[in-house]
Order: structure tokens, then C-alpha cells, then sequence
């Protein structure tokens, strides 16, 4: 073999900044590593090439690679885009990489020797090992010899065989395996520009595969809005896409004057929609509504009027919820994650905070306290009763598959891991559609399914 061709769909996975000098998922380093190990362990070119582009929130990345036998790259194709890249191989590097590295030719010449080894341990007959002095060229069929060695001193655990020559009784040994450590999740440091490239580049195809151009987010004047208009804007153009600011009477002044900042700074349309009448209207026949219900009444109107607007622009909606708020469940149900589409769901509040501060997001948004501005006054943190750099670090753990107690074991106490556990098993259901009783062979989502459903 010259070349080993590697066809990869690989979706990509993993924002933690690279530890070599090239940017790209985390998945894309693995593989890279891969391909250089296979073609120095043999001897050969290899070429990993990679899907490129979305399907159902899976992004492929590109990034396709050719080793050479040495183990260098020859090729690295760009990340994110479908390219022809060319590379001219010189076939002269493999003789003598081999020669280097002569791996082929020692199981050659080995293999006979090999091959009787494995018949004997098949056949349950223990290979022996005999010493003849007379031997002096080396390996003869059965038996392996050696030149003669120097008398030595008898061992306490060799005992005498039928023939009363001495043989070797192998000693035991006990050992006993170091505790193991718990290693912990991955980090939930972020790549900034990878991610924003990552996330540019999946709006960009979801938005395509569903025939749209523009997109309607609704700009609350929080982070998480605001990095989902900037990531809007890269991937659609400023002009394509709409922002709507939605307040109710009870609004803060900030959170309209900070959309504002975001509509200005990036040159998208955008409009003003006041809620007040359509949830007093509604609300004035429930006056005993405590403001839990009134700040989900507000959500779910709001959500209405983004999907709404989305129909008159001929656009599609975009989320702008994070992991956080989704794993705690701290959002309205048919509200907040309605949308199609979101960028941000997979992303911890601390990672978007980051993610934020790259993207050139005015700082009044970044480190203001979050806020879903329900409530007069309220704050996410008050909410929680934990901030979120503790809950992301938390969530991190539980969601890899640690158990309680190695998240308290790593500077949590038993307290904060409950809140946060009792909050992320007890909200499954909002992370759901609507479960549907299955009465037929064609129940959608369970035997009615499209490739992208799989």
C-alpha cells in the first residue's frame, strides 16, 4: 500500500483551545493525530478528507488532512468551506521512510517464528525454552538456543524435574493497581474565534437548508441576544437581519437603550413592538396571576410577535438561549426555545460571556448582571440561588457522567451540587416536544423518519 484514503463524516465536537498551533473542534486534532500515527506506523500517505457543512444541528468541519510517511502533513484543507485542494506526492518518501523504520520487514522476518508460537498457545502446549551449548547459529525449528552461559547459583525456587535437571518455578507476583484519580470533564475554556467561525458557519447552512436568507431575533439587551445578532450578522449580513425589541410597561430602561447599542453597532433593521396592551388585554381577566405566570404570559407574547414578524420578512426566527438556562430549565416553555434554530444552546453562560468579549459586544451588555427582565428587579443568579460560574462548572461534571460525590470531591459543597442536580433531572420535559401517543406503524419520529432524523 501507498496512500490510505480515509472518506470521514465526522460531526465536529469540542471548543477547548488546541494544544498544537492550529486552530479547529478538538475532534479535528484527534483525527489529525490519527492520520500522521497510521502513516508512520506503516509507512504510507494518508488522507483523512472530511464532510463539509450542517445537518440537524450536527456541523461537519472540513479541515480535510494528507500525512506523509514520516508522519508530516503535506496538506491541510480550510475548515468550514468545500475546497479542491491539490497535493503532489513523491512515492521516493516512502522507501525511505521504510528503511528508517523497517517495521514491515522485521515482521517478515519473524512472522514464521510467530505463527508457531500462536499454534503451540492454540494447541495449550507452553513454549519451552532450551539452552544448547554445542549451537552456535542461532534458531533451529522447536527450539530456541543461545550460547552456552556461565554456571550460576541455584535459586530457592527451582526444584529438580523427573530427569534430575534443574528447572525455574516462575516466582509469583502480587501487584496491586495505584487508586485511580478522577480526571474530570473537559474544560470549559473556549476557542473564541473557532467557536464564532463554527457558529457563523452553522447559521449560515441551517438557514440555507430551510430556504431563508434573513433571520428575526428578538434583542433583549441581554448577552445572549446580543452574541447571537453578532453571529447573525457575520453569517446572513447586517441587512438581513431584523431586530425587534419587545418591552412591557414594567421594562428596564437599560435593556431597551442596550438593544439599541446592539442594532446601531451592527447596522441591522430594527423595530420597537411594545407588548404592554396585548398582555394587560390578556391578564385583565386574571388578576389574581402571581408574577410567575404574568412574566410567562410576557415570554410566550413576545415569542409570538418574533414568529409573526418572521412571517411578514419571509424569515426565520433565532434562538438565543444558552445550556445553562436550558440544563436548569430556567426558561418558558414554548417561549424562549421556540425558535428553529440556535446557536447558543450547546454553549455555558460563562462560555458565551467569552464568546461575547471576542465578538466586540458593548461591555454595558457583557458585565451587567443577566436578567430575563420578567420581574422587576430580578436577576438569573437570584433565581438560581448560585451564580453561574459555579452552576456551568457543576453542569460540566454531571452532564459527562461524574457522580455527586466527585463533583463535591473537586471544591463543591453537597448543597450546590443538589440545587443544581434537582434543578437538571427535574426539567427534562421542557427539553422535549410533546409526547405523542403512538397508536400506529407510522408514528412520526419513531418509524416516520428522514435521514437527518437517524
Amino acid at each position: 500500500a501507498q496512500v490510505i484514503f480515509i472518506p470521514s463524516a465526522s460531526p465536529a465536537r469540542g471548543l477547548t483551545p488546541r494544544t498544537d498551533d492550529h486552530a479547529g473542534p478538538s475532534s479535528l486534532e484527534r483525527w489529525e493525530r490519527l492520520a500522521r500515527d497510521i502513516a508512520s506506523e506503516h509507512g504510507v500517505f494518508t488522507s483523512i478528507v472530511h464532510l463539509v457543512g450542517a445537518e440537524g444541528g450536527k456541523t461537519f468541519p472540513g479541515g480535510s488532512i494528507v500525512a506523509g510517511p514520516k508522519g508530516d502533513v503535506k496538506l491541510r484543507a480550510p475548515m468550514w468551506e468545500e475546497a479542491i485542494a491539490t497535493v503532489t506526492l513523491d512515492t521516493s518518501e516512502l522507501t525511505r521512510a521504510r528503511v528508517e523504520m523497517p517495521l514491515l520487514t522485521d515482521l517478515q522476518t519473524m512472522l514464521p517464528h510467530l505463527v508457531r508460537t500462536i499454534e503451540k498457545i492454540q494447541l495449550d502446549e507452553a513454549p519451552t525454552l532450551t539452552y544448547d551449548p554445542a549451537s552456535t547459529n542461532g534458531a533451529s525449528r522447536g527450539n530456541v538456543s543461545a550460547p552456552s552461559s556461565p554456571a550460576r547459583v541455584k535459586r530457592s525456587d527451582e526444584k529438580a524435574n523427573a530427569n534430575g535437571e534443574e528447572t525455574v518455578v516462575p516466582s509469583r507476583i502480587s501487584v496491586t493497581a495505584a487508586p485511580t484519580s478522577v480526571v474530570g470533564p473537559a474544560s470549559l475554556d473556549i476557542d473564541p474565534a473557532l467557536t464564532a467561525d463554527w457558529l457563523v458557519s452553522f447559521l449560515r447552512e441551517e438557514l440555507k437548508l430551510r430556504g431563508f436568507t434573513k433571520g428575526v431575533i428578538g434583542i433583549s439587551g441581554g448577552v445572549d441576544s446580543a452574541v447571537t445578532a453578532f453571529l447573525a450578522a457575520r453569517a446572513l449580513g447586517p441587512t438581513n437581519v431584523i431586530g425587534i425589541r419587545l418591552p412591557y410597561r414594567t421594562s428596564s430602561p437599560d435593556s431597551l437603550a442596550h438593544a439599541q447599542l446592539v442594532i446601531d453597532q451592527l447596522g441591522t433593521e430594527g423595530r420597537t413592538i411594545d407588548i404592554s396592551s396585548a398582555v394587560d388585554g390578556y391578564l385583565s381577566n386574571e388578576p389574581e396571576a402571581d408574577p410567575a405566570r404574568r412574566g410567562n404570559v410576557m415570554a410566550r407574547m413576545r415569542m409570538i410577535s418574533i414568529f409573526d414578524q418572521a412571517a411578514k420578512h419571509h424569515a426565520l426566527p433565532l434562538g438565543t438561549g444558552n445550556k445553562t438556562e436550558r440544563l436548569l430549565g430556567y426558561f418558558t416553555w414554548h417561549a424562549d426555545d421556540s425558535p428553529p434554530i440556535n446557536p447558543l444552546g450547546d454553549l455555558f453562560k460563562t462560555q458565551v460571556w467569552a464568546l461575547a468579549r471576542h465578538l466586540g459586544v458593548p461591555e454595558e451588555i457583557v458585565g451587567k448582571p443577566a436578567s430575563a427582565d420578567l420581574i422587576e428587579g430580578q436577576t438569573d443568579e437570584g433565581d438560581f440561588g448560585i451564580s453561574y460560574a459555579r452552576a456551568d462548572q457543576i453542569l460540566n461534571w454531571l452532564t459527562s457522567g461524574y457522580a455527586a460525590a466527585d463533583v463535591e470531591a473537586h471544591g463543591f459543597s453537597r448543597d450546590e451540587v443538589a440545587l443544581v442536580q434537582k434543578r437538571l433531572s427535574g426539567t427534562h420535559w421542557k427539553r422535549k416536544l410533546p409526547t405523542v401517543a403512538m397508536v400506529s406503524g407510522t408514528a412520526i419520529g419513531e418509524a416516520y423518519l428522514r435521514p437527518v432524523d437517524y
